[in-house]
Protein backbone atom coordinates (compact mmCIF):
# COMPACT_ATOMS: atom_id res chain seq x y z
CA UNK A 1 0.00 0.00 0.00
CA UNK A 2 1.65 3.64 -1.14
CA UNK A 3 1.69 6.02 1.65
CA UNK A 4 0.22 9.40 0.45
CA UNK A 5 3.10 11.65 1.93
CA UNK A 6 4.22 15.14 0.84
CA UNK A 7 7.00 15.12 -1.62
CA UNK A 8 10.43 16.92 0.04
CA UNK A 9 10.55 20.93 -1.55
CA UNK A 10 13.88 20.07 -2.46
CA UNK A 11 13.04 17.12 -5.25
CA UNK A 12 13.19 18.67 -8.31
CA UNK A 13 17.20 19.84 -6.92
CA UNK A 14 17.76 16.31 -5.55
CA UNK A 15 16.75 14.83 -8.66
CA UNK A 16 18.57 17.31 -11.24
CA UNK A 17 21.75 16.10 -9.09
CA UNK A 18 21.51 12.50 -10.11
CA UNK A 19 19.76 12.37 -13.42
CA UNK A 20 21.26 12.52 -16.75
CA UNK A 21 20.75 15.96 -18.28
CA UNK A 22 21.00 16.10 -22.25
CA UNK A 23 23.27 18.75 -23.57
CA UNK A 24 24.49 20.01 -26.42
CA UNK A 25 27.99 17.89 -27.30
CA UNK A 26 31.25 19.98 -28.15
CA UNK A 27 32.44 20.38 -31.33
CA UNK A 28 34.86 18.02 -33.09
CA UNK A 29 37.98 18.87 -35.11
CA UNK A 30 37.44 16.63 -38.23
CA UNK A 31 40.55 14.88 -39.86
CA UNK A 32 40.73 13.03 -43.05
CA UNK A 33 43.38 9.43 -43.58
CA UNK A 34 44.19 9.25 -47.39
CA UNK A 35 45.94 6.38 -48.69
CA UNK A 36 46.67 6.03 -52.57
CA UNK A 37 49.08 5.12 -55.31
CA UNK A 38 50.62 8.43 -55.63
CA UNK A 39 51.01 11.78 -54.04
CA UNK A 40 49.12 13.35 -56.58
CA UNK A 41 46.12 11.21 -56.11
CA UNK A 42 46.18 12.74 -52.34
CA UNK A 43 46.83 16.01 -53.23
CA UNK A 44 43.78 15.83 -55.88
CA UNK A 45 41.64 14.38 -53.01
CA UNK A 46 42.71 17.01 -50.54
CA UNK A 47 42.37 20.07 -52.78
CA UNK A 48 38.74 18.93 -53.31
CA UNK A 49 37.91 18.34 -49.45
CA UNK A 50 38.99 22.14 -48.88
CA UNK A 51 36.45 23.24 -50.66
CA UNK A 52 33.57 20.90 -48.84
CA UNK A 53 35.42 21.92 -45.26
CA UNK A 54 37.28 24.85 -45.37
CA UNK A 55 41.52 25.28 -45.40
CA UNK A 56 43.53 22.62 -44.14
CA UNK A 57 45.17 23.27 -40.47
CA UNK A 58 47.78 20.18 -40.89
CA UNK A 59 49.07 17.80 -43.75
CA UNK A 60 51.49 15.19 -42.38
CA UNK A 61 54.22 14.52 -44.35
CA UNK A 62 53.98 11.40 -46.65
CA UNK A 63 53.99 8.52 -44.91
CA UNK A 64 54.41 4.22 -46.16
CA UNK A 65 51.52 2.39 -45.99
CA UNK A 66 52.18 -0.81 -45.54
CA UNK A 67 50.65 -2.44 -41.95
CA UNK A 68 48.00 -4.61 -44.43
CA UNK A 69 47.38 -5.63 -47.66
CA UNK A 70 44.10 -5.00 -47.88
CA UNK A 71 43.95 -2.70 -50.38
CA UNK A 72 47.01 -3.58 -52.77
CA UNK A 73 44.20 -5.51 -55.14
CA UNK A 74 42.11 -3.05 -55.81
CA UNK A 75 44.80 0.17 -55.79
CA UNK A 76 48.37 -1.37 -56.20
CA UNK A 77 51.26 -0.94 -54.03
CA UNK A 78 53.17 0.37 -52.90
CA UNK A 79 50.98 2.66 -50.96
CA UNK A 80 51.38 5.88 -49.23
CA UNK A 81 49.13 8.07 -46.71
CA UNK A 82 48.86 11.83 -45.48
CA UNK A 83 46.89 12.53 -42.34
CA UNK A 84 45.11 16.52 -42.72
CA UNK A 85 43.08 18.61 -40.37
CA UNK A 86 40.62 21.61 -41.34
CA UNK A 87 40.62 24.49 -39.96
CA UNK A 88 36.66 24.67 -38.57
CA UNK A 89 35.35 22.40 -36.38
CA UNK A 90 32.21 20.25 -36.62
CA UNK A 91 29.20 18.96 -35.18
CA UNK A 92 29.77 15.74 -34.11
CA UNK A 93 26.60 14.52 -36.05
CA UNK A 94 28.01 15.62 -38.99
CA UNK A 95 30.27 12.78 -39.09
CA UNK A 96 28.17 9.94 -40.66
CA UNK A 97 27.44 12.76 -43.64
CA UNK A 98 31.10 13.24 -44.17
CA UNK A 99 32.19 9.99 -45.12
CA UNK A 100 29.01 9.50 -47.38
CA UNK A 101 30.34 12.19 -49.21
CA UNK A 102 34.21 10.96 -48.87
CA UNK A 103 32.55 7.71 -50.33
CA UNK A 104 31.19 9.92 -53.20
CA UNK A 105 34.77 11.39 -53.64
CA UNK A 106 36.31 7.79 -53.59
CA UNK A 107 33.95 6.58 -56.49
CA UNK A 108 34.72 9.66 -58.46
CA UNK A 109 38.14 9.25 -58.53
CA UNK A 110 37.94 5.81 -59.26
CA UNK A 111 39.59 4.05 -62.57
CA UNK A 112 37.99 1.10 -64.52
CA UNK A 113 36.30 0.01 -61.08
CA UNK A 114 38.55 0.17 -58.82
CA UNK A 115 39.22 3.07 -56.37
CA UNK A 116 42.42 4.89 -56.74
CA UNK A 117 42.28 6.64 -53.11
CA UNK A 118 40.46 5.23 -49.53
CA UNK A 119 39.28 8.64 -47.36
CA UNK A 120 38.66 8.15 -44.05
CA UNK A 121 37.27 10.46 -42.07
CA UNK A 122 37.32 10.84 -38.21
CA UNK A 123 36.91 13.48 -35.20
CA UNK A 124 39.12 14.18 -32.20
CA UNK A 125 37.90 15.68 -29.34
CA UNK A 126 39.63 15.74 -25.89
CA UNK A 127 38.47 12.64 -24.49
CA UNK A 128 38.57 10.37 -27.68
CA UNK A 129 38.95 9.77 -31.62
CA UNK A 130 36.37 8.33 -33.58
CA UNK A 131 36.51 7.07 -37.24
CA UNK A 132 33.96 6.76 -39.53
CA UNK A 133 33.18 3.36 -41.21
CA UNK A 134 30.23 1.55 -43.43
CA UNK A 135 31.40 -1.56 -42.04
CA UNK A 136 29.86 -3.05 -38.80
CA UNK A 137 31.47 -4.66 -35.84
CA UNK A 138 30.78 -5.18 -32.24
CA UNK A 139 32.53 -2.17 -30.59
CA UNK A 140 31.16 0.45 -33.43
CA UNK A 141 28.02 2.31 -33.11
CA UNK A 142 25.40 3.14 -36.04
CA UNK A 143 24.92 6.80 -36.94
CA UNK A 144 22.65 6.96 -40.15
CA UNK A 145 23.24 6.06 -43.54
CA UNK A 146 24.84 2.97 -42.87
CA UNK A 147 27.73 4.71 -41.23
CA UNK A 148 29.16 3.83 -38.21
CA UNK A 149 31.17 5.31 -35.24
CA UNK A 150 34.64 3.84 -34.53
CA UNK A 151 35.97 4.36 -31.30
CA UNK A 152 39.81 3.87 -31.72
CA UNK A 153 41.47 5.72 -29.11
CA UNK A 154 40.70 7.32 -25.94
CA UNK A 155 42.49 9.78 -23.84
CA UNK A 156 44.06 8.99 -21.27
CA UNK A 157 47.10 9.86 -18.94
CA UNK A 158 48.78 12.76 -21.18
CA UNK A 159 47.90 10.42 -24.74
CA UNK A 160 45.87 8.46 -26.97
CA UNK A 161 45.22 5.08 -26.06
CA UNK A 162 45.07 2.39 -28.17
CA UNK A 163 42.14 -0.32 -27.75
CA UNK A 164 42.01 -4.31 -28.13
CA UNK A 165 40.31 -3.21 -31.70
CA UNK A 166 42.52 -0.11 -32.67
CA UNK A 167 44.13 -0.52 -36.13
CA UNK A 168 47.57 -0.94 -35.79
CA UNK A 169 48.14 2.16 -37.60
CA UNK A 170 46.58 4.27 -35.17
CA UNK A 171 48.24 2.50 -32.37
CA UNK A 172 51.75 3.55 -33.85
CA UNK A 173 53.24 6.24 -31.37
CA UNK A 174 54.17 8.47 -34.36
CA UNK A 175 50.31 8.84 -35.16
CA UNK A 176 49.60 9.18 -31.88
CA UNK A 177 52.01 12.36 -31.12
CA UNK A 178 50.65 13.63 -33.97
CA UNK A 179 47.20 13.63 -32.98
CA UNK A 180 48.12 14.59 -29.33
CA UNK A 181 49.59 17.88 -31.02
CA UNK A 182 46.23 18.01 -33.00
CA UNK A 183 44.53 17.67 -29.64
CA UNK A 184 46.57 21.14 -28.80
CA UNK A 185 45.30 22.98 -31.28
CA UNK A 186 41.50 21.46 -30.84
CA UNK A 187 41.54 22.74 -27.38
CA UNK A 188 42.80 26.52 -28.46
CA UNK A 189 40.45 26.26 -30.84
CA UNK A 190 37.70 25.48 -28.46
CA UNK A 191 39.10 28.21 -26.20
CA UNK A 192 38.68 31.00 -29.07
CA UNK A 193 34.80 29.59 -29.49
CA UNK A 194 33.98 30.57 -26.10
Amino acid sequence: MLVDRALPENLPAVVEAYMSIPQDPKPAKLFVSVIAGSRGHIAKVLSKLTGSYGILDFVSPLLAFDYTDYYYAEMGQPLVRRFASFDGLIPQEDLAQIKVQTNLLENEQSAGGNRRVNIDPGYLLAERLVLASGKNYAHRIYLSGGIYADLTLIYRDQEYRPLAWTYPDYAELKVRNWLRALRQKYLLQLREEK
